[in-house]
């Protein structure tokens, strides 16, 4: 009986090349059109006539985008910091062998199987002043319980924060907690010998030893934080007014609802230009380490 011949080399290039000409027309080709649409005289539908920067002078001129940097500046701020904190806080727990790590670990990082519309679906419910925690203490005998951020324009955006931090955080400590096994047992035996209580083992050894997830963790909440479209619509559209308006929001508002699509593709493409700044330095660093 013959054995099968081995296949050349061009067969796995052969089976992938579909994808990988779809992923090229639909995703960078996409981004491409896009670019060219923020430079060219486009209003309720794509006009190709070429208008240079007129839609990123009105984009810097709109005190509206302005608003949605400063919403994203604290938004991200408050989630990439908070997310990471709980996140490690998490980490550690779980890394004293604790019991039942396995269903802990499970339900920390249920939110994260979660669409960031559900999130949003379940947080506005929860937030809702008429039905959510304020009406249950209310009915439990707190009369005075006021629990309405998710309608003041002030406190809004922390809804926003509260929200992302609860759905992000299972997963920030998945990635803390590999980082805490993936460390030699040796170096924290050693330093427990040389007398060090377990808090100074994590503060002065183990969470150092952490910098790289820190950075990879870094760079996907900021990915996220900036991309942030569909927790925001389904847990406050924007709104009150324009107090939860992220770039995103922006963006979509522009292109799809007010009928400028240059001046939305002008803000996608600076949303795009801002991730760019955040994961081109990274992959670069990842590439010479390797070599």
């Amino acid at each position: 009986m013959t054995s099968p011949r081995p296949s050349g080399p061009w067969l796995p290039k052969l089976v992938i090349a579909p994808s990988f000409v779809l992923a090229m027309a639909f995703i960078y080709g996409l981004m491409a059109w896009n670019g060219y649409l923020s430079f060219s005289a486009s209003r309720l539908l794509p006009n190709y006539e070429w208008a240079g920067l007129q839609h990123y002078e009105a984009l810097w001129a709109s005190e509206r985008w302005w608003l949605a940097l400063r919403n994203l500046a604290v938004f991200g701020g408050l989630f990439i910091g908070g997310a990471m904190a709980l996140g490690l806080l998490m980490a550690v727990l779980l890394d004293q062998k604790v019991r039942a790590e396995g269903a802990l670990r499970t339900i920390y990082l249920y939110p994260m199987a979660l669409s960031f519309i559900v999130t949003g679906t379940a947080w506005k419910w929860i937030l809702n002043p008429g039905q959510g925690l304020e009406k249950l203490l209310i009915d439990a005998g707190f009369t005075h319980a006021k629990l309405d951020w998710l309608i003041d324009p002030d406190r809004a955006i922390y809804c926003v924060v509260i929200a992302a931090i609860w759905q992000s955080s299972g997963f920030v400590m998945a990635l803390f907690l590999a980082g805490l096994r993936g460390i030699d047992d040796s170096i924290v035996k050693a330093a427990q010998v040389d007398g060090a209580s377990l808090p100074r083992v994590y503060w002065r050894i183990l969470i150092p030893s952490l910098r790289p997830v820190f950075f990879s963790t870094l760079m996907i909440t900021a990915h996220l934080a900036i991309k942030s479209f569909d927790l925001v619509m389904a847990l406050t559209a924007g709104g009150p007014g324009y107090a939860t308006d992220l770039p995103a929001t922006f963006m979509y508002t522009m292109a799809f609802t007010r009928g400028q699509i240059g001046l939305g593709a002008a803000s996608a493409t600076m949303m795009l230009a801002t991730i760019a700044a955040l994961v081109v330095p990274y992959l670069y660093s990842e590439l010479r380490t390797r070599r």
